[in-house]
Formats: C-alpha cells, structure tokens, sequence
C-alpha cells in the first residue's frame, strides 16, 4: 500500500522533518508533484540540510527514493542537490530513480517565468521564479520535454524547439529577460541526469508494491496552493492534494491508505494571495521572529498569522487525512492567549465554509482564544509531559477537524516528534 504526507496550508509545514522520521518504516520515498521550489528542511546530525527535488528519505540507508513523473526536474538543481548530499549519503545515486516521464524546465522557462511575473506588476503571483509555471505550462500545452527524450538522439532539435517558441514569447515583453548564462550549466547537467537511474516508474512501482514494499508518498508546497482547488489565482501549477498522488506517480486509487496531514500550530504564507488570519503588527513579527520564518528555498520572510481551522477542514476533507500532525508547537510557548479561526465572517455573513474566490470577498476570522501553554512544551518528552492546556486545545482541534493528532513536532531535532496517545 501507498500512504500519502502532504502539507494543509500553503506549504512551509515541515514535511520534511516528517517525512525523515517516517522514513525508517517505508522501503521507497516518492515525490510525486512539484519542482525546486520545494524546500524541505531536515537537521541530519546538527547540519541543517534543505532538499529541492531529491526526495526527504534519502539520509535512510534502507530506503529507495523516486522523483515521480508529476515533478519537473531543473537538472542544475538536482546536480547541485546531489553534489551536497554525497559527502553524507556516498550511496545515493544507488537509491535514486527518475521516472522518465518527469518533464524538465530548461533555461528559456525561467526567463519566461521572470518576466511573466515582472509584466503583472501589483498583481504578481509571488513565483519563486524557478521556470516551475512555464514548465508545467509546457506540459499541458503538449510542448514539453522529459526526462526520457535526454535519452533520444533527436534531444537537441527538441531543445532548439522548444527554446525558439520560448524566445518567440519573449519577444513581447517590454523587459527581456537574460537566459544564456544557464545553458551552459543546464547542458553540463543534463549529461550528469543521464547517468542517473531513469525508470519506467509506474512499472517499477507496481513492482514495488507487488513485491509489499510499503510506499511513502511525498507532496510539496500545500493543499491551498493546489491549482483546482486553492486560493487561486495565487497557487502553483500542480495538484498538492492527495489526488495528485494517482497522476503524479502512475498508481491507482485503491493503492492509498494512509493520509498524514501537516499543518503548523498557527499559518504561514510566501508571496501574494489571501491569508485571512495574517497578522500585520507586533505579534506577526514576534511569531515570524520565534518560529525563524523565512523561505528555505528563497530566503524571503514569510508572512505570519493565526492558525486558520476553516481552510484547514476545507483541506482535511479534499485528501481524506486519516493522521494529523502538528508542527512548530513550541513556537507558541510564549503567546498568550492562543488563537484560531473557527469560522469567516464574509460580506456580513458568518460561515464555516471556504468562500470559492478568497480574491474577491470582505473575509474577517471569527477568533476562538485558548489560554497559553503553563509550561514550554519543547522539552517534554512524551505526550503525557504536555500541559494540560496544550492537551485541551489539541482535543478542540480534533473535534471541529473530526480528525485525530497523531503527532506534534515541538522542536526542530529530530526526535523531538511527540506522538499523541
């Protein structure tokens, strides 16, 4: 069987640190959407380590790890992603696999990508600029190219096509965009990316999982930056709920079990888009301040509010989360009281529903407060050492989720991973 983690909120929820401590229970770790704008942080032996597109279980020696088809590769990134971690996993070109239906992002997506954003000006999407949206633009616009035809003889005339209709869109934007400087390093890549191990990977895993080797399914970014279903139009251009397991690794429905759900114990948000529990005064800047609240991928400081408990159902109901898990609750230790939004108030009227367009309506949060925690949860040990209060507010958010905890992180180590009884 298949069990799926996948981020709740707009990703940056610390799946990376579970996705490592759940590594020892699973053979293969699968990415299955996404591109290097994923920044998953792992401390491995006091070294902090962030991973772009290698997916979370790879400091495991025992566990395979697949860069599904739903991801788009950038091969610099990945060259560079590899080169960081031999020095501390020799042997992972030996558990890495590619599927070769993985879609790549060349130089020219990363110009187009640049001054796409440049050309909405207030209205920019907050990209991290990376050629992810062109690239998956690509994809469904039936141009792309994959991490198969690397292998094709016919891979340079494909390049010089794709590039031309590139540098053709380009040439409409007042601001053009510079992409030389990475071809040289995008080619050197692309002859490193050939070496690695590309698979068919729907085969390989159903292999896998005729054999009874136990799948772990790993997302990127969060649920409300899904393209269907989030707070669109500022999400990312893949599916980051559970139902872009299915296509982003070539598995069926019946193959998923498990569904662990991330979100932190308040919200957190990179780039434009609605955020209705933002908090834009001292007690925002003393959450970002406690919980280090800047992007792993792009260093940019991440806007910070309460923990918002309706898009956070809305998020539990389109995965089927079966497992809750609570990250960053020590970043609370010194807040009192403790917020959530158990309801909106939009244009008047209160609901527990996530309006269709965030973009478009007057939306206030309908706070419920919890006293603070009487004592720092970050040195307890086990579920019985936290607070009683801590206790009560974690049974609140069970109910109004109809969802049970199963883990609260209250530290960045990596034992620091309570489970909940």
């Amino acid at each position: 069987m298949i069990d799926v983690l996948l981020g709740l909120q707009w990703g940056d929820e610390g799946k990376g640190k579970i996705v490592d401590y759940l590594a020892a229970n699973y053979d293969v770790i699968a990415r299955f959407q996404g591109g290097p704008n994923a920044g998953h942080t792992l401390y491995v032996n006091g070294n902090k380590i962030v991973l772009h597109t290698i997916p979370s279980g790879v400091f495991h020696q025992h566990c395979m790890n697949l860069i599904g088809n739903g991801v788009v590769i950038d091969p610099v990134t990945l060259h560079r992603e590899i080169e960081s971690i031999l020095p501390l996993q020799k042997d992972v070109l030996q558990r890495l696999f590619v599927s070769h239906r993985a879609h790549l992002i060349i130089p020219t997506h990363r110009a187009l990508d640049a001054a796409s954003e440049a050309a909405k000006g207030k209205e920019k999407i907050g990209s991290t600029l990376k050629g992810i949206g062109p690239a998956y633009m690509d994809k469904t616009g039936r141009n792309g190219l994959r991490v198969g035809d690397i292998l094709s003889k016919n891979f340079q005339k494909k390049y010089d096509t794709l590039k031309a209709k590139h540098l053709e869109i380009l040439r409409h934007f007042e601001a053009p965009v510079s992409w030389e400087e990475f071809e040289a390093p995008f080619f050197d890549a692309i002859e490193k990316l050939r070496a690695l191990q590309i698979i068919n990977a729907e085969y390989w895993l159903d292999e896998q999982l005729k054999a009874g080797k136990r799948i772990l399914a790993e997302g990127a970014q969060g649920s409300m930056l899904d393209i269907d279903f989030g707070t669109y139009p500022f999400v990312t251009s893949s599916n980051t709920i559970a139902a872009g397991v299915c296509n982003g690794l070539g598995v069926a429905p019946s193959t998923i079990k498990e569904v662990y759900g991330i979100t932190k114990a308040y919200c957190t948000r990179v780039g434009s888009g609605p955020f209705p529990t933002e908090l834009e005064d001292e007690t925002g800047d003393a959450l970002r301040k406690a919980g280090s609240e800047f992007g792993a991928t792009t260093g940019r400081p991440r806007r910070c509010g309460w923990i918002d408990l309706v898009s956070l159902r809305y998020a539990v109901m389109l995965s089927g989360v079966t497992k809750l898990i609570v990250t960053k609750a020590d970043v609370m230790d010194n807040f009192n009281p403790v917020k959530a939004a158990i309801a909106y108030n939009v244009d008047g009227k209160v609901t527990k529903e996530l309006p269709y367009d965030l973009c478009d309506v007057d939306v206030a949060p309908v706070y419920k407060e919890f006293p603070g925690w009487d004592k720092p949860i970050g040195s307890c040990k086990t579920y019985d050492d936290l607070p009683e209060v801590f206790k009560n507010y974690c049974n609140f958010v069970e109910e109004y989720l109809e969802t049970k905890i199963a883990y609260v992180s209250n530290g960045t180590g990596r034992d620091q991973l309570l489970e909940i009884a």
